[in-house]
């Protein structure tokens, strides 16, 4: 089933050299490897976050920094001002806007045992990449 050409094993993914390297999935890198796309799976309040302008998500992750879930919380009602999100498609405005009042009830609820306040800052800090991307 596979054929041997040059050494390497066609039929299976390698990776060699290049790991780092971004090139198109199956292409050849320069070290003779096959260079493999990855790709993040995000959960549903994950996807959810939304991709707002540059300065109001560093305003987010300041709040949220803070005082946890309010930058989260916030950022809900950008949903209904128009921004993006990666689920808007699959589950509608309404649906994204309700996963993010979640997220920050999480949020606020859970960071008495300073997990709310962690998962709150990282949450910003996804809002920052996103606006930034």
């Amino acid at each position: 089933m596979a054929q041997k050409e040059g050494g390497t094993e066609q039929g299976n993914v390698k990776t060699e050299d290049n790991v780092g390297a971004k090139a198109i999935s199956g292409g050849l890198a320069a070290g003779g490897g096959v260079v493999v796309e990855v790709r993040e799976k995000k959960g549903p309040l994950r996807a959810a976050i939304p991709t707002m302008p540059f300065p109001l998500a560093v305003i987010c992750l300041f709040l949220n920094t803070f005082i946890p879930g309010l930058g989260t919380f916030i950022s809900a009602f950008t949903v209904l001002c128009g921004a993006r999100s990666d689920i808007i498609p699959e589950r509608g405005v309404c649906c994204v806007f309700w996963l993010n009042v979640a997220a920050a009830l999480i949020q606020i609820l859970t960071a008495i045992i300073m997990v709310g306040w962690i998962m709150s800052i990282f949450w910003g800090m996804d809002m920052v990449i996103l606006a930034s991307q």
